[in-house]
């Protein structure tokens, strides 16, 4: 059986580990220390992003499962889906549209 290694960055985060099983693991950080990859040996992986106060805000992983996070003002997670993120989405996208041009695409189908 084979031993356990482990090895750190030099900002003392763990980038790769080695279990006495023989799975590996890799891990990278962002300039705040947060996770953003991790990937082992059996092929899965995780992505991570993250907002101004190191709150996670996007997650992906390699099985497919997706999830984006919103937060309160007092940094309160609230899990939104995928659906729910692209209706979000388009209504961020329809209002910035909106505000450039003063009128709706409701409007705008009334021509």
């Amino acid at each position: 059986m084979s031993k356990e290694i482990k090895k750190y960055d030099n900002r003392n985060n763990l980038v790769y580990y080695k279990y006495a099983s023989g799975i590996e693991v890799w891990q990278k950080y962002d300039k705040n220390n947060n996770l953003i990859h991790y990937k082992n040996s059996n092929g899965y992986e995780r992505w991570s992003e993250y907002d101004k106060n190191n709150n996670e805000i996007h997650y992906k992983n390699s099985n497919g499962y997706e999830t984006w996070y919103k937060y309160d003002k007092n940094n309160k997670s609230i899990i939104i889906t995928e659906k729910e993120y692209k209706e979000i989405e388009f209504r961020e996208k329809e209002k910035e549209y909106n505000s450039r041009t003063k009128c709706s695409r409701f409007e705008l189908m009334d021509i």
